[in-house]
């Protein structure tokens, strides 16, 4: 069954998509920076992998992509030292893909950047604004994590306050 948006919950759901590609935009100068040397897809991928090794079936589901897509995107990444394939040892087809050293560094890399990014405009905000902007994020993110819902699916447990 489908919620539906609670009074308001349309305007404020377009006042924050504006507002997040902001966010968003400061959050990925760091990922478009010259000497990055992966585009887009990989750095996803890359990101995915953060966590922890996996097989390629889960990352192509992380990746929303193909598994022979996943597969091919991780030849790129080990052939360019950020990853590391492993064959199962039970059964060889199950292969599982994590991090190198040098692909652990680069998404260190980009962590230290970013923050960097967010701390520079976040300086710009008084500190009542910056406490209100961590609040609201934590609540959306408990949100997200509470009802994750499918794609597209209004929920409005995610409605923010009037």
């Amino acid at each position: 069954m489908v919620a539906t948006p609670g009074p308001g919950a349309a305007e404020q759901a377009t006042a924050l998509d504006e507002v997040a590609g902001s966010l968003m935009s400061v959050w990925s100068r760091a990922h478009n920076a010259p000497d990055v040397p992966v585009p887009a897809t990989q750095l996803r991928a890359l990101l995915a992998l953060e966590h922890g090794p996996m097989n390629v079936s889960e990352l192509a589901a992380e990746l929303g992509a193909l598994v022979s897509s996943a597969s091919r995107l991780c030849d790129r990444l080990e052939a360019s030292g950020l990853l590391l394939r492993d064959a199962g040892r039970d059964d060889r087809r199950e292969v599982t893909v994590q991090l190198t050293a040098e692909g652990r560094g680069l998404l260190e890399r980009l962590q230290v950047r970013r923050r960097a990014e967010l701390a520079r405009v976040l300086a710009d905000m008084s500190s009542p604004a910056r406490q209100a902007l961590l609040w609201g994020l934590l609540q959306f993110q408990e949100a997200v994590t509470a009802s994750p819902g499918e794609p597209g699916e209004p929920d409005d447990s995610m409605s923010l306050p009037a």
